[in-house]
């Protein structure tokens, strides 16, 4: 008896990824049973998408949150299994195929999570990195999955019910699809992660939008979840290398601060101009894009700054590298397509050679300096597949201007963890996030359409 299927597709303000998303499934080998979308308070028109498209539209009636979209979502629907999209992802032309199949030969498999594609939507540098970074932890995950994803997921819908959906004390994205995948896992269920089930991520990614993320929605809540439970698997982006690499961010930022203080800022020089040449891919892209006037100008004024110290400490030789990286990275945008492509990539390949070099050259010689230099290499050395795997996909000047986002990230990752941990201390006399009723959800009753 073939496995029917149920997409779940919560929505809020997406109506162009969602529209994307939508004809992705109707162009699919393998059909479903129904998809329905559940809009969660949208203020744009992704509404009238639904109804032209003919799926099943449900609302909530507000904003309430994805967890209580997908609830909502899945009490509606009559498939065996639901599959759970986010309403930025396009699934390729197999992935429901491959699902169906996944399931039909386990009897015993009661979810599957899948994983981004390499080859994300959105071009700029910081959704390009960001996304690729999921595709790769995705793709490096254990096959036994110690959590579940709802960007896409599937699970049999019994099981669903049973185990109470999403908690829907989460009324934002946050991390209600990791806390019921610890609770299937700690009830004994089977998850895997199955690397050929892909989806393309449509997601816009800004800086500031990545970080809070990361702290706010991700990091502190996660922290809490393994706390409270106990359980920190060594899988996804908690691999024990991961933890390390927080760790060792840490030292490195410590050494920096203490030699910055040491040296009343010479140590910084040298160090701000190797960050700057790894950024050039960044600083590209915005002085190109015009969608901010601040980076631009935040990157004259800080080399005009450096270039002043860099004089008065008597780094002579790192002015004009400096200044010439910055003055092609304005214009090397304006001839990419020209025949003066490959002469500019070469260019800027010894200009940025030639200023890392001058800047480790120009760091002083200690035992601090040569330990900074330990930690930071084996950061890169933990961390080498990642950016064999940037580089691969996007080029070595792209890989080179991921390195210091990597590090940022490890690190926020830490300070998120240590404000997670101050919470769940305090928590622990006051009031926690509840968990959901064990009963189950009800199947039935009237639904806001």
């Amino acid at each position: 008896m073939p496995i029917s299927i149920s997409v779940v597709i919560p929505a809020y303000n997406s109506a162009p990824q969602l529209e994307l998303c939508l004809k992705a499934l109707a162009a699919s080998s393998a059909a479903v049973c129904e998809i329905i979308v559940v809009d969660d308070g949208s203020t744009d028109h992704s509404t009238g998408i639904h109804a032209e498209s003919g799926v099943k539209v449900l609302s909530t009636g507000g904003r309430r949150g994805p967890a209580f979209a997908r609830n909502l979502g899945a009490k509606s629907a009559v498939g065996d299994i639901l599959l759970f999209l986010d309403s930025d992802v396009c699934v390729e032309r197999d992935t429901i195929r491959a699902i169906g199949a996944a399931f039909h030969a386990d009897p015993e498999l009661d979810a599957l999570i899948g994983s981004y594609d390499d080859e994300p939507h959105s071009p700029d540098f910081i959704s390009q990195y960001r996304n690729l970074m999921h595709a790769y932890v995705h793709q490096n995950g254990a096959r036994r999955a110690s959590t579940f994803w709802s960007g896409c997921g599937a699970i049999r819908r019994d099981l669903f019910l049973e185990h109470a959906g999403f908690n829907e004390a989460y009324h934002r994205p946050a991390i209600e699809d990791i806390e019921l995948g610890y609770r299937l896992v700690q009830a004994g269920r089977k998850i895997v992660l199955d690397r050929s089930v892909r989806v393309k991520h449509l997601k816009h990614w800004t800086f500031w939008r990545l970080v809070k993320t990361d702290i706010l929605d991700r990091g502190i809540p996660w922290t809490e979840l393994i706390l409270r439970n106990g359980l920190m698997p060594n899988d996804l982006n908690l691999q024990l290398s991961q933890r390390v690499s927080v760790a060792l961010v840490f030292i490195l930022v410590a050494l920096s601060a203490f030699t910055a203080v040491l040296w009343r800022g010479y140590f910084l020089i040298p160090v701000f101009v190797i960050v700057f040449v790894l950024l050039g891919r960044y600083w590209v892209e915005f002085s190109d894009s015009g969608r901010s006037r601040l980076v631009p100008v935040a990157m004259v004024s800080a080399v005009a700054i450096v270039c002043a110290q860099a004089y008065r400490l008597g780094m002579f030789a790192l002015i004009p590298p400096l200044m010439l990286s910055m003055a092609l990275l304005f214009v090397k945008h304006r001839y990419a397509g020209s025949s003066n492509r490959r002469l500019l990539r070469s260019s800027a390949a010894i200009l940025t050679g030639c200023s890392i070099l001058l800047a480790v050259l120009y760091m002083p010689v200690n035992s601090l300096v040569f330990l900074w230099f330990m930690v930071l290499a084996t950061l890169g050395l933990m961390n080498s597949q990642f950016y064999l795997f940037l580089a691969g996909k996007r080029g070595f000047s792209f890989a080179l201007a991921a390195i210091p986002f990597h590090l940022l990230y490890h690190f926020y990752n830490g300070i998120s963890f240590i404000i997670g941990l101050i919470s769940h201390v305090w928590k622990r006399t006051g009031r926690q996030i509840p968990l959901p009723p064990q009963a189950g959800l009800p199947t039935n009753g009237e639904l806001d359409v």
